[in-house]
């Protein structure tokens, strides 16, 4: 087996006030997949994560060789998971949801297994081999919103996946995603009491294209066996709600603690996504 024998996988207590992990509200094939700081939740149908979610602690963070042994996973039959036959030879990316460096915390043994874990196939999905700058922007989100854990251990817990609809092209079998979502949590002591806040994000990499191009383009993709097109990564800072509603997920407690509640109180009078703020850069993110 690739994983520890008995992992702990994502912890709903870890910051102090309770955060259950994201689950699909419509009933769908999923297996819950405990790894080393993290769980996935991975949706049989689309061979991809539907949920991850994993508990950072920056106190316990430990350096260690990237590697890249990327392996499936013996838990789950090969036929539920996108493995290396969607990415050879081809310029897509294994786009890491948990971020590797994330749950690599703890002991050197537990450490170097949170790091292999990572590695696993049920961890990765299609994302565009050419970025622009907003792939270290997405990247870096975690360690932005880190920086404002200051109490509680310095600690945050993250959910990743992409956002799997019925639109999304087949390749090779399995549906490309074009877009991904992200949640922060942390918390604050306010009085005494632990309050729990929440930032969300979209990842776009949908192809930035007329109709006309992208049916042309999707066309020749067909013909010749390539990746469907894929455009630069755009990250906006979206209402935990506009993400229910991508994504069909169930995470009350995550919608109620958004940063971006109070601001966009009004959001429904002007229209669905009115409120997404494009991100150049960190210095925009509202915490």
């Amino acid at each position: 087996m690739d994983v520890a024998s008995s992992p702990a996988g994502y912890e709903r207590d870890f910051l102090g006030s309770s955060l259950p992990l994201p689950i699909p509200r419509l009933r769908t094939p999923i297996r819950e997949l405990p790894y080393t700081h993290f769980t996935i939740l991975l949706d049989s149908s689309r061979r991809l994560a539907v949920v991850t979610g994993v508990n950072i602690d920056g106190d316990q963070l430990v350096d260690v060789a990237r590697g890249d042994d990327w392996h499936l996973d013996a838990r789950v039959p090969a036929h539920e998971q996108t493995g290396e036959g969607v990415y050879a030879n081809n310029d897509l990316d294994r786009g890491h949801l948990v971020r590797r460096r994330d749950p690599v915390w703890g002991s050197e043994s537990t450490a170097r297994q949170a790091n292999k874990d990572t590695f696993a196939y049920t961890n990765a999905a299609p994302q565009a081999a050419e970025f622009n700058q907003s792939k270290e922007l997405w990247l870096g989100l975690e360690d932005h919103i880190l920086n404002y854990a200051r109490t509680n251990q310095n600690r945050i817990s993250v959910f990743t996946a992409p956002v799997l609809t019925a639109e999304d092209p087949l390749y090779r079998g399995v549906e490309i995603p074009q877009s991904f979502w992200k949640i922060a949590a942390w918390t604050s002591l306010e009085e005494n009491i632990v309050v729990l806040h929440a930032a969300g994000f979209v990842l776009d990499q949908s192809a930035q294209l007329s109709e006309l191009e992208l049916d042309t383009a999707q066309a020749l993709a067909r013909i010749q066996g390539s990746p469907p097109p894929l455009g630069p990564y755009r990250t906006y800072q979206v209402p935990i709600v506009d993400i229910i509603s991508l994504t069909g997920l169930a995470m009350t407690e995550l919608a109620d603690a958004d940063v971006l509640a109070p601001v966009f109180a009004l959001r429904d009078t002007d229209g669905p996504r009115s409120h997404w703020i494009e991100l150049a850069d960190t210095s925009a993110i509202q915490v």
